[in-house]
């Protein structure tokens, strides 16, 4: 099995396990699956800069995007997540299995900065695939800019 996601991890050359799990629900089911911690199953957000201009943020499972540290980094006043139609038309990916390896458009990539140092499970452009791997390899693979984005994960 191969999709678009793990043949530009293979293309990048750094060590991944590949991870296939059946259907998940929420990011705890996710992360049972994955045998990991909620804090690594690492969700890759699409950020709307701009008409035309997107962003990725990878931010840990038990957090979430704080916007003003965002916006603060990018020097923006205003970022807003696209609906799930046009996050499919500028990555090639479904929500729940949008990843920065093979998207359509490589965009910029910002990671929380609680990701380094760790092994983290990341999509891999199919729902019930995911990869794990170093995540100092994947943030250099993809370029990534690293800084404190986020903020605890508010309980609902």
């Amino acid at each position: 099995m191969t999709t678009p996601a793990l043949r530009s991890a293979d293309e990048a050359g750094f060590g991944y396990r590949m991870i296939r799990h059946g259907p998940v629900r929420s990011l705890a089911e996710a992360a049972a699956a994955r045998g990991v911690s909620p804090a690594d199953v690492v969700k890759t957000l699409v950020v709307r800069r701009g008409a035309d201009d997107f962003l990725f943020v990878l931010v840990p499972g038990d957090r979430t995007i704080s916007w003003p540290k965002l916006r603060t980094l990018l020097g923006v006043s205003r970022l807003s997540l696209p609906d799930a139609e046009v996050a499919t038309k500028v990555t090639g990916y479904e929500r729940g299995t949008i990843t920065p390896f093979g998207s359509l458009t490589p965009w910029p990539v910002i990671a929380d900065e609680r990701i380094a140092g760790r092994e983290i499970t990341l999509g891999a452009g199919e729902h019930g695939v995911a990869i794990a791997a170093g995540a100092d390899d994947i943030l250099a693979v993809l370029g990534a800019t690293v800084a404190d984005v986020s903020d605890p994960e508010q309980e609902r």
